[in-house]
């Protein structure tokens, strides 16, 4: 049996006349860019992430490089982040000319750690980007807390998490504003790179729109200084289509993730994802960690079991960040990306395929623990 980690064309398959024909009318109706289409997306995606206001943009990466911008932060500001994380979370604040602070974050979830943000705000921190990492929400309710005692926002990252909840509210609608991405591997993915920013904020939205359209409301009239960051007409045709079926692809997520935990459960060579309680997560990934990653996943891969590393490194270690971290004492839980391990997870598995990787599994820890 071939376990496929990622199939971007198999989920689609019984709708895949629907995309055919959204993209035909994009297509026939000579309106690309800023268009209907678009607009249909932006009050569709806001509703169902209970935010007033939601703004397409380019990718996830300009969504969060907007959001900085539209609050003012650049250079002398400093921003927290996950240490562990896409690089792409650090990368905007370093665009926007401030710098990404590292917080530790909590071994079982993954997600940054409330009790740890004190320890590294200081008299330029102006906000917080919290990551919903692997399609958990973070513990918002707590990082709120920290926040407003800090008297700084908080920025979402839920590039990761379309459709999470932390007490039956959806990510995306708890800070002041929120970035998405619909990168085509994402739980909600267009065909190519697009992205949306979210907020309950009128003035920030609209601020992030200008930002967005070259710094302009009006064709040459530029109020400040901008980017050329738009959600296309295509895209947002794809992702009209897509968003109606995203709660039914999450609920599968969900089904496949039961049948892991509970098949893996008694596994000692394995630490399994926790769920944070009054969290609806979604699976974006399914994350295991092992003392012996790099052994598993080569005899998975023997078994036609395809895995990835969901990250190899955290920023700070890497080329762009090291030599700004040198000194840096506060690194707990860097180790983490050397234990880690996403197993296939996605629409297109059915159980019998997660029961194989399960079997192979069991088979693991019989032949080597």
């Amino acid at each position: 049996m071939q376990i496929e980690f990622l199939n971007l064309v198999k989920p689609v398959k019984d709708i895949e006349n629907q995309i055919e024909d959204a993209m035909v009318s994009v297509a026939r109706s000579g309106w690309y860019i800023n268009g209907p289409k678009c607009e249909e997306f932006e009050s569709a995606f806001a509703a169902y992430c209970g935010s007033k206001h939601c703004v397409g943009v380019g990718n996830g990466f300009d969504a969060l490089k907007i959001i900085l911008m539209s609050l003012g932060i650049g250079p002398g500001d400093e921003v927290l982040v996950p240490r562990h994380t896409f690089v792409a979370t650090w990368l905007a604040v370093t665009h926007v000319g401030a710098k990404p602070v590292p917080v530790e974050i909590c071994t079982s979830t993954y997600n940054m750690c409330p009790k740890n943000v004190n320890e590294v705000v200081t008299k330029r921190t102006k906000a917080m980007i919290v990551v919903h990492l692997y399609g958990q929400s973070a513990n918002m309710n707590q990082l709120l807390t920290v926040a407003s005692s800090l008297d700084i926002p908080i920025i979402e990252d839920a590039a990761q998490a379309h459709g999470a909840t932390h007490h039956n509210q959806k990510v995306g609608s708890f800070g002041v504003a929120s970035a998405f991405s619909f990168y085509p591997g994402k739980n909600l993915g267009a065909m190519g790179d697009a992205g949306a920013i979210c907020t309950s904020d009128p003035d920030l939205a609209d601020k992030a729109r200008t930002i967005a359209n070259y710094g302009a409301k009006k064709r040459y009239q530029h109020e400040m200084i901008g980017v050329n960051s738009r959600l296309d007409e295509v895209q947002a045709a794809i992702l009209n289509v897509k968003l109606k079926y995203l709660d039914t692809w999450n609920a599968k997520r969900n089904v496949l993730a039961e049948r892991y935990l509970d098949r893996l459960e008694p596994l000692t060579c394995i630490e399994l994802p926790k769920l944070l309680q009054h969290n609806y997560h979604v699976w974006h990934l399914f994350v295991i960690k092992t003392n012996k990653r790099d052994e598993l996943q080569t005899f998975l891969s023997d078994a036609n079991i395809q895995t990835l590393i969901h990250y190899p490194s955290t920023p700070d270690k890497m080329t762009a960040y090291k030599q700004d971290f040198l000194d840096n004492t506060i690194q707990r839980n860097g180790c983490i990306t050397e234990s880690i391990l996403s197993l296939p997870m996605g629409p297109h598995l059915q159980l019998d395929q997660i029961d194989y990787v399960c079997d192979k599994l069991h088979e693991y820890e019989f032949k080597f623990y």
